[in-house]
Order: structure tokens, then sequence, then C-alpha cells
């Protein structure tokens, strides 16, 4: 192999695909980024077993050929040289790759080209385009919901699946932990027709590693019986996951709960919300990490007390009605829930002091969340005295 390419071509593939492979663990070839030169383009390629990375970058090609060197090293050399054109090579005889800038030269060892194992081939038919910052916006509003323990199966998974409703075709993103629960809707028919009629199961880690190659940029977005597809628009980069086959629970009872009547209902002003939560936090401890909501007519007293950090208690105006007299939530979970709204008002549909709360907001009509309050423990560490 010998090829000439510019440093900025390919910097970007190469970080790409090191932040998919093991740094220091698991089998030498898996740690290996692999190069081949063919068809006027350097491809950069890696693998952790699972997720699988492509990209094709133009180069100048003096001869074609397939090298495997060892990706952290490589990529770390890469980001530290200046911008300009640089030429890869291998010595047969030495079994080395020898890189050179100008009068810069390295020597890294190359893996036997045998190691090299074929990449999953994008599907040929059945792709549809979509936005990549709606997708990244997807994942960021459910995957803090997903379990982030893969024994848990299914919860470990962001499940995406197309329904019809009333004749449009309807996709629906979740994201379930046990105690939390996200799920964006949204209509679209290509998107809809390429999910199997059971939808797609994707592992958190998965989602995590999808989220950070995605841009703002189109994609084009294919799915096989066994794996995810991504690829750019332009189809320079491809990337790839696998897809699990669980069977994820059916959530349409608690849906169900918090749509139904009889419930409590508030509304807030969600900006304060989240600063009088932020406050509160303070005085939480590891015992305790809950805020209390005590309701007054339309005054919401929230408060928290713990034994070693002392009390706290604010009250904010808000709109109620019900005949619930007050409810515990988790503090750090609800202010991360709120920041995921955009709307400056969000209202809560409060089922009972132990049953689930469902959330939304005008702005965000097609996103709910459902959390499940914390049991009350009535305990008293402070007492004030009278004069």
């Amino acid at each position: 192999m010998f090829v000439r390419v510019f440093r900025d071509d390919i910097i970007e593939g190469l970080q790409k695909s090191a932040s998919i492979i093991p740094a220091k663990t698991g089998a030498a070839f898996l740690r290996t980024i692999w190069l081949k030169a063919e068809d006027g383009a350097l491809k950069i390629m890696a693998t952790d077993s699972n997720l699988e990375f492509c990209g094709s970058y133009k180069a100048e090609i003096v001869q074609e050929g397939l090298a495997g060197v060892q990706g952290r090293a490589f990529y770390d050399l890469m980001r530290k040289l200046p911008s300009g054109q640089i030429t890869i090579r291998t010595d047969e005889a030495t079994k080395n790759a020898i890189i050179e800038q100008g009068s810069r030269k390295y020597k890294l060892p190359v893996n036997d080209p045998s190691w090299f194992q074929k990449f999953s081939d994008y599907p040929e038919s059945g792709g549809v385009f979509w936005s990549g910052d709606f997708l990244q916006e997807l994942i960021d509003r459910v995957a803090f919901c997903i379990s982030d323990e893969d024994t848990m199966e299914a919860i470990a998974c962001m499940n995406m699946v197309g329904k019809d409703v009333e004749g449009e075709k309807v996709v629906e993103v979740c994201g379930l932990n046990g105690h939390q629960f996200a799920m964006v809707r949204f209509v679209n028919d290509d998107i809809a027709g390429l999910l199997p009629e059971n939808g797609i199961l994707v592992q958190k880690k998965y989602v995590s590693e999808l989220k950070k190659w995605l841009t703002a940029d189109e994609i084009e977005l294919a799915i096989s019986d066994k794996r995810l597809f991504c690829r750019t628009g332009d189809r320079r980069e491809t990337f790839s996951l696998p897809l699990s086959y669980y069977q994820y629970p059916d959530y349409q009872g608690f849906l169900a709960k918090v749509q139904g009547n009889g419930a409590s209902s508030l509304s807030f002003a969600r900006t304060e919300m989240i600063e009088s939560l932020d406050r509160i936090m303070i005085f939480n401890s590891e015992t305790n990490r809950c805020v209390n909501f005590v309701f007054n007519g339309q005054e919401l007293t929230l408060f928290s007390q713990g034994q070693d950090v002392g009390q706290a208690s604010e009250s904010i105006q808000v709109d109620f009605s019900g005949e619930l007299e007050k409810i515990a939530f988790p503090t750090r979970n609800l202010i991360e829930i709120l920041g995921h709204y955009s709307s400056d008002r969000v209202s809560f549909t409060l089922t009972g002091s132990e049953g689930p709360c469902g959330i939304r907001s005008e702005q965000d009509k097609d996103y709910l969340v459902i959390i499940m309050p914390m049991k009350i423990v009535e305990e008293t560490y402070f007492k004030e005295e009278n004069d």
C-alpha cells in the first residue's frame, strides 16, 4: 500500500474510528484501524466486534493495498501532526507502516491482513433519508430514561416502533428504566415503513455511540435482519450497530393511567421550578434524595430535610386542581427531566401519591415523560422552639 493524503481530510474519520475501538484491552485485531487504498480513495475502518465504522476519503493512490495499524497510536500521531500532505506506505520486508510528512518519519507495526474481518454490507435497497439533528434530539430526550444495566435486557435499550394511528404513520421512540419512562411521537411515513412490525431495540451503549457519530447533516438509514445502518448523505461514511431482540414491556398500561380521568393536575413556570429544585437539592442527602411537594390551593411548598444537611422550604405559585395533599419526587431526576422541555410552563398529571406522574408541556406536545414518585417517610430532625 502506498498513498498520499492530506491530514485534515482524514483526521475526523480517524477520530471516529479511534472512539469505538478498545484503547488497551481486547484482542489486538479489535484495537486496529484498517487502511485500505483502492479506487482513488483511502478507506478507514474500525470495529469493536459490534459497532462498525467505515469512511472513504480522497487520496492519491500510488499502490493499492490493505494495512492494519495500532489504532490509538496512529490516531494520536495524526492528531498531533500539523496540516499538510502525509505519505503512508507499507514495507513488506519489515512489516511496518511508514508515515512521512516533510522531514518527519515514523514507523508503526502492521497487523497481518488475514486478521481483517469483512464489514457488514450496507443494504442496497430500502434506505430512507432523515435529519441527523432530529435523530440526535430524539436520543437526547429518551436516553436518560434507559437503564444503564446491560443485564436488564429490553429496558437497557431504546425502543423505536411504527404504528398506524387514525390513518397516520406514527413513530414512537421510548426509553424505560423501571422508575422513569420517556416517549417522543412523530409522524413520518418513511421511517414508520422502514421499521419492522415489532420495531427495533438498540442497547443504550450503542445509542450513545450513534449520537457521537451524528451531525446536523442529512443521513440515510437502513435496517437489516441484525443491524441498523446510518450513512452520511454523501455516502462517505457508514456507521452500523447491532439490534437486540428482547421483548419490550407493554407501556400502554401506565400511559392509560396518566391519560385517564380522576387525576390531580399541576402546572407551573418551568424555569422557576428548576431554580427552586436546584436550591432544595443542597439539602438532600444519601438517605433523603427527594423533594416533597405539599399542596395548599394555588401555592405549592417544596420541602426537604436531612439529618446532616439541614432543611429547606420554598413556596411557588402554581395552578393546581385535585385532592392530592402531598407527593415526593427524586430531586435530581426531576431537574433533569424538566431540562428536556422547552416550554415556559410544564404540566403534571398526578395519579396518586405513589402512582405514575405524567409530565407534558404545550410546546412539546409530542413528548411525554412519566416518573414514579418516592414513598414519603415522615421524619423530623429539627424542631422550632418558642421563645
